[in-house]
């Protein structure tokens, strides 16, 4: 079991300091952030759709190339049949 870093809270002047950065940070970053995670995730789902794709029956590229990106993909296929067939609602498109 790897071992949690944890951040000792300090006092004083620089524990405000501190506490400050937190809070500038959640208001001018954290958004991006969280869109950028958002962002790379679809492209990666993406990706494997253009390569594996016949697997939920959409042939988009010849098999060898899928079967070339195979061992790249695997870790990913199960969450990604997931999340194409999953049911869409309009909550999803929100947030």
């Amino acid at each position: 079991m790897p071992e949690e870093k944890k951040k000792e809270k300090r006092g004083g002047l620089a524990g405000f300091v501190d506490n400050c950065k937190e809070v500038m940070y959640g208001m001018a970053a954290h958004d991006m952030s969280r869109y950028a995670i958002r962002t790379r995730a679809s492209m990666e789902h993406l990706f494997i759709l253009i390569t594996m794709g016949d697997l939920i029956g959409v042939p988009i590229l010849p098999p060898y190339y899928s079967l070339r990106l195979l061992p790249y993909v695997v870790p990913n296929i199960a969450t990604w049949k997931r999340r194409m067939l999953r049911e869409k609602d309009i909550s999803d498109a929100m947030f």
